[in-house]
């Protein structure tokens, strides 16, 4: 009889921990690249680091260091003479001509997100914000910038839901876009339904940039505009679709049921609602962004979380609405949409 000697466990090692203590490198590192005009060059030719150095007025050791780094997180790539490339993915959101820029989200990371963090250690302490975000005196200046750096990162997600929205090709449309920063939400049904009117709900400082990206998506003639605090405003009523892309995880669970219930009543019978969130599961274990973005919430507001779509599905049908399901689309999470009973 031959016995076997049980395999000793791996040992355990700090790799996943130092990995982890240099996860707010990359985003400062691409939001420098994006700064300099660093994948602006490379969208012309491919360069040697001092090439791109010499075209950007840096310093060969900073382009250097900076690139070579990008290529480790394979956001550029080398030619055949080793010179440095974009590869699809950099080239498609981190060229700033490109329709499906995210290069400004970075540059907010480093100027806005990230300094709020440091002060994680007494927001834990004090459960009190760093800086407030969602109040209108202390946010209004953070979303005009933010706002305009989120519309391409949400712009496929909108597409998808205004694809599936089903509405009626001929009668009049009536779409409410709840905290509508760029108005991404409601331009994306917009484009998908002539014959639909948008309803853009925001702050009054963050309306002219809704404007903006109405104009320059040629929905200026079919775009109305609701100024002031989404928990109060008069949102009228008769809404065929109310949409609220990335606003719930700011409010808090008990303005979020507020809200909703505000929304259910402008909505039309048989209207639909819309929800983007970052969702996490029924037992907050994952997914990681999800959770993460929890404690972004505890930097920046006073109340804000995020939620499981059971959570949300539980606030809906206590509202009134029926249908709870989700929209799968290529953003954090599937959008949750539910029908205000006919």
């Amino acid at each position: 009889m031959t016995s076997t000697t049980p395999a000793a466990p791996a040992p355990v090692t700090p790799e996943r921990l130092m990995q982890l203590s240099w996860g707010y490198a990359p985003p400062l590192i691409i939001g420098a690249a994006v700064h300099h005009g660093y994948f602006d060059a490379l969208s012309s030719r491919p360069m040697t680091a001092a090439e791109v150095a010499k075209a950007t007025e840096t310093s060969e050791r900073g382009a250097t260091a900076v690139l070579q780094a990008l290529a480790g997180f394979n956001l550029l790539a080398y030619d055949e003479d080793r010179r440095f490339v974009l590869t699809p993915e950099s080239d498609a959101f981190l060229v700033s001509s490109r329709p499906g820029f995210l290069g400004a989200f970075f540059l907010r990371q480093g100027t806005d997100v990230i300094p709020r963090w440091l002060g994680l250690n007494e927001t834990v302490k004090t459960g009190v914000p760093a800086q407030q975000v969602n109040e209108e005196a202390t946010g209004t200046g953070f979303f005009q910038k933010l706002v305009e750096a989120l519309f391409a990162m949400n712009f496929l997600p909108a597409t998808t839901l205004a694809r599936s929205l089903n509405l009626p090709p001929d009668a009049p449309v009536k779409v409410l876009d709840v905290a509508a920063g760029s108005c991404v939400w409601g331009i994306a049904v917009g484009q998908a339904y002539p014959n639909a009117h948008i309803f853009a709900a925001d702050w009054e400082g963050v309306i002219p940039v809704t404007r903006r990206f109405a104009e320059r998506h040629g929905l200026a003639d079919r775009t109305s505009y609701i100024p002031g605090d989404i928990n109060k405003s008069d949102f009228g009523s008769g809404y065929d679709v109310a949409i609220l892309g990335h606003i719930l995880h700011s409010e808090g669970e008990q303005c979020s049921r507020t809200l909703l219930r505000r929304v259910y009543d402008a909505l039309k019978p048989g209207g639909t609602i819309a929800i983007q969130e970052f969702l996490v599961n029924s037992e907050r274990t994952g997914p990681p962004a999800g959770l993460l973005f929890a404690v972004n919430m505890l930097v920046a507001t006073k109340e804000g979380n995020t939620f499981s779509f059971e959570e949300i599905a539980g606030w809906l049908t206590t509202i009134g609405f029926i249908d709870c399901r989700t929209l799968e689309a290529p953003g954090p999470s599937p959008i949750i949409l539910a029908t205000k009973p006919a």
